[in-house]
């Protein structure tokens, strides 16, 4: 297939000539077959113009910026990183999605504050980010239309995992907003997407590939979802812990995430004069309080009280995380160790019983429900001590502590965890 035929193809998409059946040949046969590097830009092009699209004037269009994860347990990078960027100088246009099955989801998190909305137009967007820097909101129907007609389809014929279809599925929808520059983060372990290294590589690359095409300076950071990120798993647990880390006192393997991709936007912006600056320049918003200032805009801005981020009091009575009727349940180790492995992805199905997670998109959550790491990977434990509170509503049933057993494995050396960046691409 040429890329003028994937032209024709996405327009038929859209304006509903193509029939599904034909449709849905065409997506087994790239899931079956692949296609090329060319191919795969020009359908991802095609995709992103199915559509309308941001628009920034010269000021500010090279310094326009976002972010992508593939997704993972306790991933709250986007709620720290997108105001530190904006506190940098930085304008970030972030579209996000909800959470599906063991995952969560940006919008989910955000609509744990109370008032804030995530519905905004496009011209609404453009004048947020022009005004104070940061806009995180989900997609708009008249962005990429394309995607999702082929997403629902793709959903239904098991041509999900296809990398040319994952690559144009993201990275449209990224070159939609009108970016000059793009870091993904691409995860990989039990808890991931692509629990397979390699494969998370390969996809890495495509979309760094199919971006770059597209005139979007792209890098990609590899990095483990084995163990959870930081120590919040549920929706509004992760919104404290955001603000923490945004006042500075955030997990260190959060803390690490946020300032590495951050550096690399910057530097790929030319604010930075290289990555490792840029991951300081971030790391000082976060310490001097101009990333919870850009934060607490936003949320201004977006219809939230602000007010909650007062003080640690008003915040969790904001978050519904101060509530009569939820329940707290530590789980203690038999003995004493090193914790040397802690299961995301076992965590995370738990909280998802509990009710934190979607099982289907229609679901509705509880956000105040979820769990807190009381230790994480490297730190000592002793015999008795709780490694986990799990807050929730009813009765913990017998199938959720089931599968928590085994999920903390102890040693009895002291060592040093390694980072969960692997790699960076490009």
């Amino acid at each position: 297939m040429i890329p003028v035929d994937i032209h024709n193809l996405v327009e038929g998409v859209v304006d509903g000539s193509i029939s599904d059946e034909d449709l849905t040949s065409w997506l087994k046969k790239v899931h079956s077959e692949g296609i090329s590097e060319v191919e795969t830009i020009a359908l991802t092009e095609a995709m992103r113009d199915s559509g309308e699209t941001l628009s920034w004037n010269s000021e500010i269009s090279e310094l326009v910026v976002d972010k992508h994860s593939t997704g993972g347990v306790g991933d709250k990078v986007s709620l720290i990183l997108a105001p530190a960027l904006a506190a940098c100088g930085l304008k970030v246009p972030m579209i996000s999605g909800r959470g599906l099955g063991h995952t969560g989801g940006t919008l989910d998190k955000l609509e744990s504050i109370p008032g804030f909305s995530v519905e905004m137009e496009s011209d609404q967007i453009q004048a947020q980010v022009n005004k104070i820097g940061v806009a995180m909101v989900g997609q708009t129907d008249k962005l990429v239309p394309a995607d999702r007609r082929m997403y629902a389809l793709r959903d239904v014929t098991g041509t999900i995992d296809s990398v040319p279809l994952i690559t144009s599925s993201i990275v449209s929808k990224k070159a939609a907003e009108g970016l000059s520059a793009l870091v993904l983060d691409v995860k990989f372990g039990r808890a991931a997407f692509m629990t397979e290294e390699v494969k998370a590589k390969k996809l890495a690359e495509s979309m760094v590939s199919a971006a770059r095409g597209m005139g979007v300076a792209t890098t990609a950071v590899l990095s483990s979802m084995d163990t959870p990120l930081g120590c919040a798993i549920g929706n509004s647990l992760e919104v404290l812990e955001s603000v923490e880390t945004l006042c500075g006192n955030g997990p260190a393997d959060l803390e690490e995430l946020v300032c590495i991709q951050g550096g690399l936007l910057l530097d790929s912006t030319g604010l930075a004069e290289d990555r490792d600056t840029g991951a300081l320049m971030i790391h000082d918003t976060l310490h001097d309080g101009s990333a919870l200032e850009c934060f607490r805009a936003m949320v201004d801005a977006q219809g939230g009280d602000s007010s909650i981020l007062n003080n640690d009091s008003s915040l969790m009575v904001g978050l519904g995380l101060i509530d009569t009727e939820l329940n707290a349940t530590s789980l203690c180790v038999a003995e004493s160790g090193w914790v040397f492995d802690i299961d995301a992805l076992s965590i995370a199905h738990a909280c998802q019983r509990m009710g934190a997670g979607r099982f289907e998109l229609g679901d509705v959550i509880d956000r105040a429900v979820g769990a807190i790491l009381e230790v994480q990977v490297g730190d000592r434990i002793e015999s008795g001590d709780p490694w986990i509170t799990l807050y929730h509503r009813d009765e913990v049933g017998r199938s959720t502590i089931e599968g928590l057993i085994g999920s903390i494995v102890l040693v009895d050396e002291e060592f040093e965890p390694g980072s969960r960046i692997h790699e960076v691409i490009g």
